[in-house]
């Protein structure tokens, strides 16, 4: 490849860089396809590798770009739609849920879990791990916490840990009735077990969801779920349900 030397933009630097090579991934490369070194793409260029490396990572939070383990930056494939969470009136685990139950225990949640939850601190809640796939490939990992408040009668099912626990969990937890659920969502990184998960690296970019179920006046449940923030552009309906949107298309839901 020649040298590509950048002109002087009044933008940041990494900006215009993620733009050229934005064109250079359309004209040059085909999905799945592992870019050069950063070494030799920053000589390209003309730049630092300090800025190439913000360049790519706006990229890969963009969805143009893949840090994959053993394996380096690829182009990404477009991406697939699936939908987030549940209906606004349906516990985790009800009838059409595509998570699969993965573990369950009990844990001492972090200071603001047990805040949202209005447990007593080293008060220890029922832990709910779940995964998502879509197309062969993971998109999201989730963690439920749930209060013993929610699910009294836990103690009597014989599941002590595993995928038939966290099955057990759940299903005690539809025995309430669901008065509502609040969503929020926000950008994060990887943490290291979700990077895992994900097949990704630590600090990749993700997309962290939490809901609040509510039930008999109180936060019966939360849920922090983490999408792929390359593989995954949130859009909102009026029914309050959100879908991910996986492709370069900008579709309304």
């Amino acid at each position: 490849m020649g040298t590509t030397q950048l002109e002087t933009v009044p933008e940041p630097k990494y900006w215009h860089l993620k733009t050229v090579l934005s064109e250079a991934l359309d004209s040059e490369f085909t999905v799945g396809e592992i870019l050069p070194n950063e070494r030799d793409l920053a000589a390209r260029f003309g730049v630092a590798r300090a800025t190439l490396r913000q360049a790519l990572e706006q990229l890969e939070l963009e969805g143009r770009l893949q840090r994959r383990r053993g394996v380096g930056t690829t182009v990404a494939p477009p991406r697939m739609g699936v939908a987030v969470g549940t209906a606004q009136h349906a516990w985790p685990g009800a009838a059409g849920d595509a998570w699969q139950p993965v573990d369950s225990g009990l844990t001492v949640p972090a200071a603001g879990v047990a805040a949202a939850l209005e447990t007593v601190p080293d008060e220890a809640v029922h832990t709910v791990r779940r995964s998502r796939v879509s197309h062969g490939q993971p998109v999201a990992a989730e963690l439920l916490y749930v209060p013993s408040a929610s699910v009294p009668d836990l103690s009597a099912i014989d599941a002590p840990s595993g995928a038939p626990r966290a099955r057990a969990v759940l299903r005690e937890l539809q025995r309430l009735e669901l008065e509502g659920q609040d969503r929020a969502v926000e950008l994060g990184s990887a943490r290291a077990d979700d990077a895992k998960e994900l097949d990704r690296l630590p600090g990749a970019p993700v997309l962290v969801v939490t809901t609040r179920f509510f039930a008999q006046g109180r936060t019966a449940a939360l849920s922090v779920a983490t999408y792929r923030a390359d593989t995954c552009r949130l859009t909102f309906g009026d029914t309050g349900g959100v879908e991910i949107h996986h492709g370069p298309e900008r579709r309304a839901s």
